[in-house]
């Protein structure tokens, strides 16, 4: 059996970054949406000097700093910005699709929100929390720096107890998504770069000394145990006694923390409803400390490979799935509501899904919570793409930083089942040294879940009609997944009648990609470039191919939604889009995708 081969036992080793709060989906807080001031600065002239020295380095910064929010102090004082008279955003959204002056913007844009704020207890501790910034976020509280983060699409949190004030708190936000060549995603991507605070911001109140984090799932090699930790975090966290209470369980267990407030969690379970999509069981799990209570929904499962094999639950699983990007069929632009959730999600069930692949990055919280409810199994994906600075030290701190808060997040999430490193990176030895580092450190921070990347599929011993997966990672993921497109990138629909598969892993197959851009009402002959007719011949031929090899466990065809891409810029098809998707950005069904949905209603669960 392969199994997640490194640690069992929940070591310490596991814990994300300190004080990254875990489960503010439902905790109590404050929403800092709606109307915030912004201004766009191209030249960066609010954070740098004329002599491109950072304002925040001086002791006192000048007031044309844009952090400081700085008014004149008399008719004679100069200040060459005000934030309360520029434009208005909406938070959360990204700007591209709420200014069209910004719609191709990529730079920096200022955010401002002021509020005021009177806290509950006088000894409670205050988080400003974001869900998500694209890409590169300075924030400012009070005109005091709070912090950097960077990566578009993970959450982060700063405190801001002692600056907080009970009337005209203001916090400023610098937003910067350029692309950059040492990033995580770099340079080159096929989606849109959606700058702004694109999820939501809140304000979180906690107590002096509080629960910050904790995993609690099924043991991955004792089904008849619940294993994990919880740690708390403040002044006071030593020989706390903590309860861990799940009542429809019967348990009502207490563990006591360590010197460092952690404390390790094992519990002997006599019968338990397993989660599976066919009975998304989630059990209202409670973990009580002194000062508060953190309720969470969480369902029990184990996920694991044998051979060529998935087992869920310790029975064989086929996975019937569909790639999504994070757009919204809604609005348009960045998804990010639960409403935008629903309706991606709603699509994949209506498909036949029991499973989606979150491309190319983390999504918003509210798919994965979606998909433990709705009985969908998920891969997330940290964005690495295509090609990085393999050798960058500190692009490989970023992309680990990124895959250790997706795990901190969603650790607790029935529906994830696969973390995925990497997407099409071309193989040499710096690049399997730093998808390697990436895969161990995923297992240290979380053993119950598998490991892949989306790979690519080359020439069998030259043999250009013999495909095979030929890439030393291979050897490392617990699945072996790669893109391919067959009928679309290489030659036409029927090439796939003459393809074969030499799978030369003992490791089950889950393709993560193929497809075929479609114009919704394009109709032509099946041979004709963008048609739906085109598409819909294109998915009968590759499930015909796929279906011949012998270890496919699944795939994830691409994509549901068509997309926006700077790189898809053919007049009167693309416009902006991506057309590989089996619906149009306007919901409009595509013929391929009731050829699809055949597929996966003949196909065992």
């Amino acid at each position: 059996m392969r199994f997640l081969i490194f640690l069992i036992l929940f070591p310490t080793t596991m814990f994300c970054q300190e004080n990254i709060l875990i489960n503010v989906y439902n905790r109590d807080q404050i929403s800092l949406n709606g109307q915030w001031n912004y201004i766009v600065d191209p030249y960066e002239n609010g954070f740098y000097n004329y002599r491109y020295e950072p304002f925040e380095n001086s002791e006192n910064p000048p007031k044309g700093a844009f952090f400081l929010n700085s008014k004149p102090d008399n008719k004679s004082d100069l200040v060459e910005y005000d934030f309360d008279k520029s434009e208005i955003i909406t938070v959360p959204g990204d700007w591209n699709t709420q200014s069209e002056r910004l719609y191709y913007y990529e730079g920096t844009v200022w955010y401002k929100k002021s509020f005021n704020y009177q806290k509950a207890k006088e000894l409670n501790r205050v988080f400003v929390y974001f869900d998500a910034i694209n890409y590169q976020a300075d924030v400012y509280f009070n005109g005091k720096k709070l912090g950097k983060h960077v990566g578009g699409f993970t959450p982060f949190n700063f405190e801001v107890t002692k600056l907080l004030k009970a009337k005209d708190n203001f916090l400023v936000v610098k937003v910067d998504n350029k692309r950059k060549k040492e990033a995580i995603p770099t340079l080159n991507t096929d989606w849109w770069n959606y700058g702004g605070i694109t999820r939501d911001v809140k304000l979180v109140e906690v107590p002096e000394n509080f629960i910050y984090d904790y995993f609690i799932q099924l043991d991955p090699e004792n089904d008849k145990k619940i294993k994990g930790y919880i740690k708390l975090s403040g002044e006071e966290i030593s020989k706390k006694k903590i309860r861990i209470i799940i009542p429809e369980l019967a348990i009502n267990n207490e563990v006591v923390t360590d010197v460092k407030g952690m404390a390790k969690v094992t519990i002997d379970i006599a019968k338990i409803k397993l989660w599976e999509p066919q009975n998304p069981y989630l059990y209202d799990v409670i973990i009580e400390a002194k000062a508060e209570s953190i309720k969470d929904q969480i369902g029990f499962r184990t996920i694991k490979t044998r051979g060529q094999d998935i087992l869920l639950n310790n029975e064989e699983v086929f996975l019937k799935g569909i790639c999504i990007h994070e757009e919204s069929a809604i609005r348009k632009g960045r998804a990010h509501t639960k409403e935008d959730a629903k309706q991606l999600l709603t699509w994949a069930k209506e498909l036949g899904c029991n499973y989606v692949r979150l491309a190319h990055y983390p999504h918003n919280e509210h798919m994965v919570r979606l998909a433990d409810k709705m009985g969908i199994m998920v891969w997330e994906e940290n964005p690495v793409y295509w090609t990085i600075e393999w050798e960058n030290k500190e692009t490989y701190k970023n992309a680990e930083n990124q895959l250790t808060e997706v795990i901190n997040r969603d650790k607790n999430r029935a529906s994830v089942i696969i973390w995925s490193m990497a997407n099409e990176t071309p193989t040499n030895s710096s690049r399997n040294l730093f998808l390697t580092n990436l895969a161990k450190k995923s297992r240290s921070l979380d053993p119950t879940r598998l490991i892949s990347a989306a790979l690519e599929q080359s020439d069998y011993e030259g043999n250009n009609t013999i495909k095979t997966i030929d890439d030393p990672f291979a050897e490392v993921v617990d699945v072996l997944s790669f893109n391919q497109y067959i009928g679309w990138y290489d030659g036409l629909p029927e090439k796939c009648r003459n393809i074969s598969w030499k799978i030369t892993q003992n490791k089950p197959v889950l393709v993560s990609e193929f497809g075929a851009g479609a114009k919704f009402g394009l109709h032509a002959d099946e041979l004709t470039r963008w048609s739906e007719e085109y598409q819909a011949y294109l998915y009968q031929e590759t499930l015909k191919m796929l279906s011949r090899v012998e270890q496919l466990r699944g795939f994830s065809p691409w994509i549901l939604v068509d997309f926006r891409s700077p790189r898809r810029v053919l007049p009167e098809i693309q416009e902006g889009y991506n057309r590989k998707g089996l619906i149009s950005e306007k919901g409009e069904k595509k013929k391929a995708f009731n050829i699809l949905r055949n597929f996966y209603d003949q196909k065992k669960k």
